[in-house]
């Protein structure tokens, strides 16, 4: 874990996995955004017949610096991260799960911002960003599009081979939206190889969608 990460120690709950990905293909970092709560991050990836988990955790606001006048600031500690992440793993793939409907206005409105910050740090670092609805990520992890956060991170704790269960709740989430793109990658690799498309180079990384991978 490097410098910076170690300062914001308070403030981030993080398990890591092994950080030796070479010979690594598919690589995915999963963002479950949040407007007061923790922001959840995972970052997975596949070998074309299994994925595993690399790291993951939650980035929580710190005591005392909740309140509105502090939201800039958990803007930039997110930014941050997302940064370091995106620099150590070298992700082929941003998931993040889209902003949602929300009863209040300015819930929904926060959740934008700290969801566009996702989208900023991803294209500084020049990977692709794909979003994804609850919905979609529950029926492409559990089978089902309803499933509780319960389901959700037993299913997690499966398909990525876990000795334990995903907490908090926000890393499951977002370890969970990483395998949702981890899916959909793969059935549109089955389609473009169906339809006869040229595959990219093994290990590749582009600004657009990864065409291939060894499913």
């Amino acid at each position: 874990m490097c410098g910076s990460l170690r300062r914001r120690r308070r403030t981030l709950v993080a398990v890591e996995g092994s950080s030796n990905t070479k010979g690594a293909f598919f690589r995915v970092l999963g963002v479950d955004p949040a407007a007061a709560g923790a922001t959840g991050y995972g970052v997975i990836e596949s070998d074309g017949r299994r994925c595993r988990m690399l790291r993951f955790g939650a980035l929580r606001a710190q005591s005392g610096r909740k309140g509105p006048e502090h939201f800039p600031e958990r803007l930039r500690e997110i930014h941050a991260l997302l940064g370091e992440l995106i620099e150590e793993f070298q992700p082929h793939g941003v998931a993040v799960e889209s902003v949602f409907t929300a009863h209040n206005m300015k819930t929904a409105l926060r959740l934008a911002e700290v969801r566009g910050v996702v989208l900023l740090a991803a294209a500084q670092g020049g990977v692709p960003v794909c979003s994804y609805s609850p919905r979609e990520v529950k029926a492409s992890v559990a089978g089902y599009g309803h499933a509780g956060k319960e389901q959700m991170q037993a299913m997690v704790r499966a398909l990525l081979g876990m000795s334990e269960t995903p907490e908090p709740a926000d890393a499951a989430d977002a370890l969970a939206v990483a395998l949702c793109h981890v899916h959909a990658a793969h059935f549109r690799a089955q389609l473009a190889s169906n339809a006869g498309s040229t595959s990219l180079p093994r290990n590749s990384r582009s600004r657009g969608v990864v065409s291939r991978i060894p499913f």
